[in-house]
């Protein structure tokens, strides 16, 4: 029997999948929009933000680590381990409808893939909104209830990205961001 998947949900901005060893290190969003004593650079959800393609990449902190973003629109998503893949809710009645869909568009031949870069990731990493800074994620909002946030089980890696959005079925349009493994 699989582990059902954690769907995480943003509040309007991409979502984003920090290393846990980065975690911390990611900011969110500031009340500003710029980092804190300067007036001039982006905060990182602002960066999150800028990213045009369906994924892309950006840094984490100062220590080299990497981000993968979910860019385009805010879709609700989850990870697919035995894929590899975050599927993201572009528009279905069912969850079990929406999965199948995946499966469907992840093996067919036809499938128009967007390529995205590499991301590099140093073992499991969280999918997160990018409005939430890492160090928070545990403190509770004053109304009840914890920022959303989702276990990514990946090995330390180099990880081509490709992403597509697509309508899978009559019922089902579907977003995929899939990461294959880069031999070193």
């Amino acid at each position: 029997m699989s582990i059902p998947p954690v769907w995480v949900e943003s509040m309007g901005g991409p979502l984003i999948i920090v290393p846990v060893s980065a975690l911390t290190a990611w900011r969110g969003s500031a009340e500003t929009g710029v980092l804190a004593g300067d007036a001039l650079t982006p905060d990182d959800y602002d960066r999150a933000c800028a990213v045009d393609d369906l994924a892309g990449v950006i840094a984490v902190g100062d220590s080299g680590a990497q981000a993968l973003v979910l860019a385009d629109e805010p879709a609700t998503s989850c990870f697919l381990p035995e894929h590899r893949t975050f599927l993201r809710w572009l528009a279905a009645d069912s969850e079990a409808g929406l999965k199948a869909a995946a499966r469907a568009v992840l093996v067919a031949a036809a499938t128009e893939w967007e390529e995205c870069g590499t991301w590099a990731s140093d073992g499991p990493a969280t999918l997160m909104d990018s409005a939430e800074a890492g160090a928070e994620l545990d403190i509770g909002y004053p109304g009840g209830g914890k920022p959303a946030r989702a276990s990514v089980p990946l090995p330390a890696g180099r990880w081509r990205v490709r992403a597509t959005h697509t309508q899978a079925d009559e019922e089902n349009w579907v977003g995929l961001v899939q990461l294959l493994p880069i031999e070193s």
